[in-house]
């Protein structure tokens, strides 16, 4: 002690004091460092969401757009294993896109998510999960065999406005990390941000669905107000409604008579198919006791997840059935069908493919009402020239005829008569003839090739310059029904082709005449019968004969040759 009375310092006290400062403001520089690499690495993240939201944001193709969010959410958050699982009507997942595992591990896992364990929960309850062992939460059901090990887990809903569209999953980050409370911010955000890009990228494809659907209604009633068959028409439907609409297949089904009324319709004739799938190899679709038939009936599209088409015909997948409304009726049904297992259809798509086949059908009906305007005027016109050659021409070559008849006992000389009544035979021809173009005008059903046409055919395909070829028809043809007709054309064919291949003939008379029966007659000037033509093409026409309830004959010509004679009773 001093004499004042005070005690010295230790001197080892100040370096301590020193000490302990130094380790004090060491610290407080440590931690202003991490406070410091906090904040950057938060400018970091925020400046990779904003990227994330722009990358995101970017694509309006909505396939590409579903793959960008997976790959940008691992990104931001350092996961190693990334989905988007897309949320279905009920309690289910319809699409799930990943990222992480290859296609080997993909095909020995086997079935993807369906809904079930944590993911269910997701869908149950769409609020954030975060989990720092999945395994360990109450609602886990455990991996399938061959599934990589994952521990940590993220799960966010995906909102497009009010709904929840799916959630967004993330797994394992890196350095086996637990997901923090940062990082479920941050995939909040970027799931607000893919709700948005999700929404614009669906607008995006419904707004050119619905514009392929119009191109399609405009070709449709473009090619039936050009005057194009209908039968083409509605193969053209078929195969547009397909491709637009994602079927496997698709079916257009009419009424075989549009006059009846829809209550008395039995069955809808199958008119046009295209792609590969139940029912498209159906004649006809019966209308009691089937799905088709209800929906025909009352004239309302619908959608099924199974479709009973006909007895023993049912397509396990889903189906849309879509009436052709026009103005009062109903024509028939197009049918479109999608494999078991893929995405039903949704009610946007019913909306568009009504719309479709609405407008579809009040072009036919358009069409068919123009079609039937236009036979009428054929039909007035094919009578007033029909009226103009009984009244004017017919009358006037009797004239002419009996002026020749009177002149004949006139003339000194045999050949002047001679030639003259050949003349009077050749205007009795012409008389016949005339009259048999009269009675076609006057028959000849709309839609249907008229006999005479279709025999001119046959005859033609065979026509050679070596071989002078004439063809005589009298008597209504139009009044032969559509069984005989057939016959008759195939009778011609095959007379005629015989003619022409075998019998090494240089002239050959064709007459077609209807009164009480058909009677068809083919001459030939040729070598006569040979062994080369009585084999199946004649006993053909034998057959064809006694079918139609009438009979064939085969002799020589007058003059060398050979006559067919076919004939049948007309009804």
């Amino acid at each position: 002690m001093s004499p004042s009375g005070s005690t010295n310092s230790d001197p080892g006290a100040r370096p301590l004091r020193d000490t302990l400062s130094q380790l004090r403001l060491r610290e407080l520089l440590i931690e202003v460092q991490e406070r410091v690499e906090q904040i950057v690495e938060g400018r970091d993240r925020l400046d990779g969401l904003v990227e994330a939201m722009l990358v995101v944001t970017s694509g309006l193709e909505l396939d590409e757009t579903l793959r960008t969010i997976v790959h940008t959410a691992i990104d931001l958050v350092d996961a190693s294993f990334g989905a988007l699982g897309v949320r279905g009507d009920d309690h289910e997942l319809l699409e799930f896109i990943y990222e992480g595992i290859d296609e080997e591990a993909r095909e020995l896992i086997g079935h993807l998510p369906e809904g079930r364990g944590v993911l269910g929960v997701l869908l149950d309850d769409p609020k954030p999960i975060r989990l720092d062992n999945i395994s360990h939460h109450a609602a886990s059901v455990g991996f399938p065999a061959n599934h990589p090990p994952m521990r940590t887990f993220l799960g966010v809903p995906v909102r497009i406005r009010d709904e929840v569209f799916g959630n967004l999953y993330l797994t394992e980050k890196a350095d086996g990390q637990p997901f923090s409370e940062d990082d479920e911010v941050l995939v909040q955000a970027l799931a607000a941000a893919a709700g948005i890009a999700i929404d614009n990228a669906r607008l995006y494809q419904q707004s050119k669905l619905r514009q392929s659907w119009i191109e399609a209604t405009r070709d449709i009633g473009t090619e039936l107000l050009a005057g194009t068959d209908p039968a083409a028409v509605f193969r053209l439907m078929a195969e547009e409604s397909r491709l637009l609409s994602g079927a496997q297949a698709s079916i257009v089904a009419v009424r075989a008579d549009l006059d009846e009324p829809v209550g008395e319709v039995d069955e809808l004739i199958v008119t046009a198919t295209d792609g590969n799938g139940p029912g498209t190899e159906l004649y006809s679709i019966p209308i009691a006791g089937t799905d088709v038939g209800a929906v025909f009936v009352e004239q309302r599209p619908n959608r099924f997840d199974v479709l009973h088409l006909a007895p023993g015909c049912v397509a396990d997948g889903p189906a849309l059935v879509l009436p052709l409304r026009a103005t009062d009726t109903v024509a028939g049904v197009l049918i479109a069908l999608r494999p078991a297992g893929v995405l039903a259809f949704n009610a946007g798509e019913l909306d568009m493919m009504a719309a479709f086949v609405d407008q579809a059908a009040l072009a036919w009906q358009l069409a068919t009402t123009q079609r039937r305007l236009r036979e009428l005027d054929v039909i007035s016109d094919r009578d007033r020239i029909a009226r103009d050659l009984h009244d004017h021409v017919i009358q006037r070559l009797f004239a002419v005829g009996l002026a020749l008849q009177g002149t004949i006992p006139r003339a000194r000389s045999a050949e002047v008569q001679q030639r003259l009544s050949e003349s009077v035979d050749d205007l009795q021809q012409v008389i016949q003839e005339i009259r048999t173009a009269i009675f076609d005008l006057h028959g000849g059903q709309s839609g249907i090739t008229r006999l005479r046409q279709r025999l001119d055919e046959a005859i033609a395909q065979f026509a050679t310059p070596k071989i002078r070829t004439t063809v005589q028809y009298s008597g209504p043809l139009s009044v032969i029904d559509a069984a005989l007709a057939d016959h008759a054309e195939a009778v011609v064919r095959e007379a005629v082709s015989n003619a022409v291949r075998h019998a090494d003939a240089t002239s050959l008379a064709i007459t077609v005449a209807a009164n009480d029966e058909l009677v068809i007659e083919v001459v030939d000037n040729g070598r006569g019968i040979t062994d080369s033509i009585t084999g199946s093409g004649l006993t053909n026409l034998g057959r064809r004969a006694a079918d139609a309830g009438g009979s064939l004959t085969i002799g020589p010509a007058d003059g060398g040759g050979t006559r067919l004679r076919w004939a049948a009773p007309i009804h």
